[in-house]
Order: C-alpha cells, then sequence, then structure tokens
C-alpha cells in the first residue's frame, strides 16, 4: 500500500476500495446504529493497514491506553493546534518509496521528511509527551477529496472528532473535511482497528 501526503495511487487505493466494501456490506447487513454525530461511530474490527502491522512493537506509546490524565480543555486544544501548524511546518513531503524504497512503512518521520501516516504519528507522538491523553489521539485512514488514500491524526475532543491533517493547518470537525473515513485506532483498544460509518 502507499501513502502519500499529497495523495496517492496504488495498491493502497486497491486496498481502500476494499475498505469501502466492506463498509457498505456491514450497512447493508443494518451494522449502522444511531449517535452522536460530532463523534464517529465505529463498527466492526478491520485488519491494521499493512504497514501499521508492527506499530505497536516500533512504537508502544502509539498504542497506549489511557493515563487516567486529564488536561484543561482550552490548554489542551492549545497544544494540539500548535502541534498541528509545528509539524506542518517542519516536516517535508517524502514517499515512502523515496525514502525507503518500499510502497508502504508507517514511521516517524526521518530529517529527510515524511508522508501523510509520518506526520499524523509525530503528531500523536508530541502530543501525548505534552500530556494529551493517548486514546482520545487515533490514527484513521480516509480517502481524501479526490478520493486518494490518506491518513489523519483523530482528536476525540469534548467537543467531537476533530481532524489534525497534514494537507492544511485548520484542524475541522470529521465531517465538515469531505473525506471518507474508512478505519481508525479501536477508541477502547488502540492496539486494534475499527470501520467508520460515515453517515450523513
Amino acid at each position: 500500500m502507499i501513502y502519500r501526503a499529497r495523495g496517492s495511487t496504488g495498491t493502497l487505493r486497491k486496498s481502500a476500495l476494499l475498505a469501502v466494501s466492506a463498509f457498505c456490506m456491514q450497512m447493508i447487513a443494518g451494522g449502522a446504529q444511531a449517535g452522536d454525530a460530532r463523534f464517529m461511530e465505529v463498527s466492526a474490527r478491520f485488519p491494521a493497514p499493512s504497514g501499521a502491522n508492527d506499530l505497536c512493537r516500533s512504537y508502544a506509546w502509539a498504542c497506549a491506553g489511557s493515563r487516567g490524565q486529564r488536561l484543561d480543555s482550552a490548554l489542551e486544544f492549545d497544544l494540539v493546534r500548535q502541534v498541528n501548524r509545528q509539524v506542518n511546518a517542519v516536516t517535508r513531503d517524502v514517499t515512502d518509496r523515496q525514502q525507503y524504497n518500499m510502497e508502504e512503512k508507517w514511521a516517524l518521520p526521518t530529517r529527510m521528511g515524511g508522508d501523510c501516516e509520518d506526520f499524523a504519528l509525530l503528531k500523536k507522538r508530541d502530543l501525548i509527551r505534552l500530556g494529551v491523553d493517548p486514546r482520545r489521539l487515533l490514527l484513521a485512514t480516509v480517502l481524501d477529496r479526490r478520493r486518494n488514500a490518506h491518513a489523519v491524526l483523530i482528536y476525540r475532543s469534548s467537543q467531537g472528532d476533530l481532524v489534525l491533517d497534514n494537507l492544511s493547518n485548520q484542524i475541522r470537525p470529521w465531517k465538515a473535511t469531505g473525506y471518507i473515513f474508512l478505519r481508525m485506532q479501536d477508541p477502547r483498544r488502540p492496539r486494534s482497528w475499527v470501520g467508520v460509518q460515515n453517515k450523513t
């Protein structure tokens, strides 16, 4: 699979289409339930993206559970905005093919830079270090507005799920992005991944 910071093609798109197909099958089977539209509703477990198979082994913090701590909401959101903007400003867009000579590798950015999931990982790490509860920071895969495969970081604020994206410094509610959300880390068990229900 391939993730690229400015869009992607290749086997990741095939995987994304398979995830959309599986999602549609779940909807047909009646898997959707009513809930608060500010937060994403999850469905059945999904396999992790291929590049994320060793994520928890490589970065234990990326799959950590709650620390039982809570920052002041205003302070926490300020930190989220600062980290999103800073990482976007200092990290160059570099594909995994250019950097590792492989289609997909989920890793922190190197001195060369990184692609979209690398941006998301770095934001998650930095926010955890600043005291944000890891279970409020969830990696997710989407189809962007051009329907290219993409990865973002979800911040589960008290007001809803917000998207930290390397394509924009603006932090938006998940439904305002125009993206099709495919899967994300399970909010209850971040070592696992779940499908996302994209209801209008």
